[in-house]
């Protein structure tokens, strides 16, 4: 039952009236027709194409039709997939009726094409030590942008203007916590609105605004195309996935953040943000699944960019394009 003050998933299908989506049931599955959660199958397919719309409080989410819509994907160990029978009924009830809250995170580009990640305080109940972009839930009344605006100034002192930005969505992202059976029984079960803004200003201009939260961000780093794509690489749950970090620094330079929140220079090897998640024990400091997931999109829109930029590059000239288009 959904509860005052909370933003929940709705799943709409052939056409019915949205229903609230179940804590117990993959997304993926009820909108690909499958049931989800106590079936422990690990063949289904773990992605498919949605429209989504925020309307009177309710995220919903519908499989696309004749093409278009977002992606939304879940990782292959993805829990609730994997829940069997038994281990579904030993979920207490109180989780089984919290339903499935709706997020954002914000990928900041900036100017030169880096990216903003932060580490998530140690402190933290949900994934912490692990890095991800800022963001948060959405809150009553708020539109996905202004949440992901709201959630930026709140972890890292960043205040965006919605004009300044270009908002565009990469894609959806179903997260469980813990993200593995081994670490025990689901207890957070999100979707993951993953939102791209343009900012016009360097990736030095921005940092020198950071005025992190040190209850909720720990380190923050900038990533460039070559370190997102060595990220990237570092697939979960597929230790024979080949790793490309040629040509990359042993070692990177992060913004570690104080308990009174004051910034100081720090050193991160780059093999911590290639760790993989592991399959069982405690969980290790790494980028989460799901930021790999949106810095693969990222690395895909970038590179569309860029390709669109070098073939017009004759007749548009003097054109930096309008972006304003992408997201209302």
């Amino acid at each position: 039952m959904q509860k005052v003050g909370r933003i929940l998933a709705h799943v709409c299908k052939d056409g019915g009236a949205p229903q609230a989506a179940a804590f117990l049931q993959s997304v993926v599955d009820q909108l690909a027709g499958g049931g989800g959660g106590g079936g422990g199958g690990g063949d289904r397919a773990d992605q498919l194409q949605v429209d989504v719309s925020l309307h009177r409080n309710q995220f919903v989410l519908s499989a696309a039709q004749g093409g278009g819509g977002v992606l939304l994907r879940r990782p292959a160990f993805c829990p609730i997939k994997h829940l069997s029978v038994t281990e579904a009924a030993a979920v207490p009830l109180d989780v089984q009726r919290h339903g499935v809250d709706v997020g954002v995170a914000i990928l900041l580009q900036s100017a030169n094409h880096r990216v903003l990640l932060t580490r998530r305080a140690a402190g933290l109940r949900v994934f912490p030590g692990v890095w991800v972009p800022p963001g948060g839930h959405v809150e009553p009344d708020e539109t996905l942008l202004a949440a992901g605006l709201r959630e930026l100034q709140e972890e890292t002192g960043l205040k965006l203007e919605p004009d300044d930005v270009c908002p565009q969505i990469l894609g959806l992202w179903e997260s469980v916590y813990p993200p593995m059976l081994s670490r025990g029984s689901p207890q957070r079960h999100h979707i993951v609105t993953y939102m791209l803004l343009h900012s016009p200003l360097t990736h030095l201009q921005l940092q020198a605004a950071l005025r992190p939260s040190p209850a909720e961000v720990s380190s923050c780093l900038w990533l460039d195309v070559p370190l997102a794509a060595a990220v990237v690489s570092a697939v979960d749950g597929d230790d024979s996935a080949p790793i490309t970090a040629q040509d990359l620094p042993t070692s990177l330079s992060v913004s570690d953040v104080g308990s009174d929140g004051a910034l100081s220079v720090g050193e991160l090897p780059l093999a911590t943000l290639l760790s993989r998640a592991p399959a069982g024990g405690a969980d290790v400091e790494r980028v989460s699944t799901g930021t790999k997931f949106a810095l693969e999109l990222w690395l895909d829109t970038h590179t569309h960019a860029h390709t669109h930029a070098h073939t017009h590059t004759h007749t548009h000239t003097h054109s930096r394009g309008d972006r304003s288009s992408l997201m209302k």
